[in-house]
C-alpha cells in the first residue's frame, strides 16, 4: 500500500510517498480502508521536528484520524464491524496511508448522511472544542474570544460558543474575508491576528480559547476579565515565553486563570458520546464542517505547504 512518511524533519519537502506492507490488525484492532485522512496542525509540528524531544523520529507516518470502511478485524473483535463505515483515531500517527489499523475502542460508526471527508474534519476538532469550553467553565451569557479561529478547532469553538449562548464571540483571523466567513458561523466580532481592531468588541473576555500559543500569548492573557479563564487547546504558533507564568502572577488580584487542555485527559466513553452526538448533529446540518480542500494522498506536501503558509480555512483532507 501507499503511505506518506517523514523522511527528513524540516519543511514539507521532507514528506515522501512510500510503499509499505498492508498492516494486519492485531487483537482488539480493525483495519480500515481509508477514504479520508485529516491533516492537522499537530502533523506539521511533528514534521518540522519541533516535537522530536517527545519521541517522534524520522520515518514517522503522520495522521491522527481517518474515515473509511472496515475491511478486516483482529482477534476478539466482533466480525459485525467488517463492512461498516467508520471514523478512527490513530493517536499520534499512522493515518497518512491507504489502509490503517485502529483500536476498535477508538472507532466510531458513521451515520449514513455524514461523509468520510466531513467525519475527519469534525472528529478530533469537535471534541477538543467541546471539552476545551467545558474546561474553561464556559457558561451562557459570557464573552468568548477564539484565538486562531480559522482552523478546524477554532471554527468548531466559534459554533459551539455561539450555540451555547455566549453574549459575544470574538475571533482573531488574518483577513476580512475570513472574518466574514466566521461571522456566518457565529462570530460577533472580528479582530486581527494581533488582537487589534474590532473597535466595538468587548474590552475583556470571560473565556479565551487559544489554538495558537506562541510568543504573543501573554498579550491575550491581559484581555481576560476578572475571574476570566484562558485555555490553550493547541500550540500551532509554538510555545509561549518561558516567563509566561510571571504574567499570571502579576494579575494575582484579578483571580484570572490559565490552563492547557488535551483530549487525552477525557475518558474514552465521554469522547465517544460527544463525538457521536456531534456526528449526528453534522449529519442533520446543525453543525457545519468546513473543508478547505480535498487532495490525493500524494498531495500531502502541498497540504503542509498551505498549512505552513497559513492559507487554510477549515481542514485539508487527503483522499487515498
Amino acid at each position: 500500500m501507499k503511505a506518506i512518511a517523514i523522511q527528513t524533519f524540516g519543511g514539507p519537502e521532507g514528506l515522501a510517498l512510500i510503499d509499505l506492507p498492508v498492516p494486519v490488525p492485531e487483537a482488539g484492532q480493525v483495519l480500515i480502508a481509508a477514504e479520508a485522512v485529516g491533516v492537522a496542525g499537530a502533523d506539521t509540528l511533528i514534521r518540522s521536528g519541533a516535537l522530536a524531544a517527545y519521541g517522534f523520529k524520522e520515518g514517522h507516518i503522520p495522521g491522527g484520524e481517518v474515515a473509511g470502511r472496515v475491511i478486516a478485524v483482529g482477534d476478539g473483535v466482533d466480525t459485525s464491524w467488517t463492512g461498516r463505515r467508520v471514523w478512527g483515531f490513530t493517536g499520534t500517527g499512522g493515518g497518512y496511508a491507504e489502509q490503517v489499523v485502529v483500536p476498535v475502542e477508538e472507532t466510531l460508526p458513521l451515520p449514513g448522511e455524514l461523509s468520510a471527508v466531513d467525519a475527519v474534519t469534525l472528529g478530533s476538532a469537535g471534541v477538543v472544542s467541546h471539552f476545551g469550553l467545558r474546561h474553561a467553565h464556559f457558561a451562557p451569557g459570557e464573552t468568548v474570544l477564539v484565538r486562531g479561529a480559522a482552523g478546524s478547532i477554532g471554527i468548531m469553538a466559534v459554533q459551539l460558543a455561539a450555540r451555547g449562548g455566549a453574549a459575544a464571540v470574538a475571533v482573531t483571523t488574518s483577513s476580512a474575508e475570513r472574518g466574514e466567513r466566521l461571522r456566518r458561523l457565529g462570530a460577533t466580532h472580528v479582530l486581527e491576528r494581533s488582537g487589534a481592531g474590532g473597535e466595538d468588541a468587548p474590552a475583556g473576555y470571560d473565556v479565551i480559547i487559544d489554538v495558537v500559543a506562541g510568543e504573543d500569548m501573554p498579550s491575550f492573557f491581559d484581555r481576560l476579565n476578572p475571574n476570566g479563564r484562558m485555555v490553550a487547546v493547541g500550540a500551532v504558533g509554538g510555545l509561549p515565553p518561558a516567563d509566561f507564568g510571571a504574567k499570571i502572577m502579576a494579575a494575582f488580584q484579578k483571580s484570572m486563570s490559565f490552563a492547557a487542555f488535551s483530549a487525552a485527559t477525557v475518558t474514552p466513553a465521554d469522547l465517544r458520546a460527544v463525538r457521536g452526538e456531534q456526528f449526528a448533529a453534522a449529519g442533520r446540518g446543525d453543525i457545519e464542517t468546513v473543508v478547505h480542500e480535498v487532495l490525493p494522498l500524494e498531495g500531502a506536501v502541498l497540504a503542509h505547504r498551505k498549512m505552513d503558509a497559513g492559507e487554510v480555512f477549515g481542514r485539508i483532507v487527503l483522499k487515498p
